[in-house]
């Protein structure tokens, strides 16, 4: 199966097979699982959060679709309009992807907005020598 990309302001209530649908106002995607489960898939967009590019071929959307909450557990990307499946996770590499988020979540706005006093001054520091 081939996925298009349409660009939404609302997610529709019926959502169509093969169409990865992206509401840039609203930073979020959302498309039927690409197993054929009928399973409603709904991914938000941003810095920390999955990306989606538009190429005449099709959306490509990373990181990686893992529907660990799903019957189906299906595990895949799209590439250039097409699915890319991969490997069944277990628990055990689900739970340790799930810690790699929030790290990965809490390093970027920990970057954004610092925490400790001696980050905060390094982050003074080198914003003055950047001029």
């Amino acid at each position: 199966m081939r996925f298009v990309l349409q660009r939404v302001h609302y997610m529709p209530k019926q959502l169509q097979p093969g169409v990865l649908y992206v509401s840039d106002e609203f930073l979020t995607a959302a498309h039927l699982c690409a197993c054929g489960c009928g399973a409603k898939i709904r991914t938000p967009l941003g810095a920390t959060e999955w990306s989606v590019e538009e190429a005449p071929q099709g959306p490509t959307m990373w990181p990686s679709v893992g529907n660990w909450q799903q019957g189906c557990r299906s595990h895949y990307w799209f590439r250039d309009g097409e699915v890319i499946w991969g490997e069944a996770w277990s628990p055990a590499r689900i739970a340790a992807g799930r810690v790699q988020e929030r790290e990965r979540r809490r390093a970027h706005y920990e970057a954004l907005y610092p925490t400790s006093r001696l980050r905060r001054l390094w982050m003074w520091v080198s914003r003055r020598f950047e001029r």
